[in-house]
């Protein structure tokens, strides 16, 4: 049964006293709003996976499609984090598996850009490579920013969602980076060797989805009464 009413995160002990310092519950915050904050993130990171995506594809950067990919993955966290404010667990294990598997799709096609760039290493162009990493740079910020004012309320997944969106935000500063590097060197390879790392980064992140996932089928059938062990 959906429960709508607030998320109560405060601590067991806090109303407990530490010397020389005030303890303060967390938070709380209604369901509904944690939905529609998870949701437009969500909405934001798919948004910019076209954007990004469809640039990277005209100027064959590789780094900036690995890019678009992680995109992919921060939607499919940030609707499960929606998913699991009011869904089943057995309807969030399928859900889980489902969006890992979407992500898996663009991904090997980012391997195959690899493969390609590989045998020509040309280099992408430099200004719209730029422009878009920037953008990727600030809905990552805004994401990073939404995320903030509830992942104190949001469980570990939320807590998860805020910290990638963060750190997402360095590798756009490192994807600019790279571009000023290809403009001084006149080749593709920083963009290959950038775009191999966030790959490697990618991979593990469509794992995790898989994980989680796997976690919450464990967890249905625990409490179905089943075996977990049982295939």
């Amino acid at each position: 049964m959906r429960d709508d009413g607030p998320v109560d995160q405060t601590p067991d002990d806090a109303g407990s006293e530490t010397p020389g310092r005030a303890v303060e519950p967390s938070p709380r915050i209604p369901v509904p709003t944690l939905r529609r904050t998870v949701l437009l993130v969500a909405a934001l990171n798919l948004a910019y996976f076209l954007i990004e995506g469809g640039v990277a594809l005209a100027i064959r950067s590789v780094s900036l499609l690995a890019d678009s990919v992680d995109f992919l993955e921060d939607t499919a966290i940030n609707i499960l984090i929606a998913l699991a404010l009011g869904w089943s667990l057995a309807a969030r294990a399928a859900i889980g598996r489902a969006l890992a598997i979407v992500i898996l799709i663009p991904a090997v096609a980012v391997v195959v850009q690899l493969v390609l760039k590989v045998g020509e290493p040309a280099a992408p162009a430099v200004i719209p490579l730029i422009l878009t990493a920037a953008g990727a740079a600030v809905v990552n910020l805004v994401a990073a920013l939404l995320l903030a004012r509830i992942r104190a309320s949001s469980g570990a997944m939320g807590r998860a969602a805020w910290l990638a969106a963060r750190n997402d935000v360095v590798i756009n500063l490192a994807i600019i980076l790279m571009a000023l590097v290809t403009l001084a060197v006149g080749t593709g390879w920083p963009d290959i060797v950038l775009g191999g790392l966030i790959i490697v980064l990618n991979s593990r992140a469509a794992l995790e989805v898989w994980r989680l996932a796997g976690e919450e089928s464990l967890a249905a059938r625990a409490l179905a009464g089943e075996d977990p062990d049982d295939d």
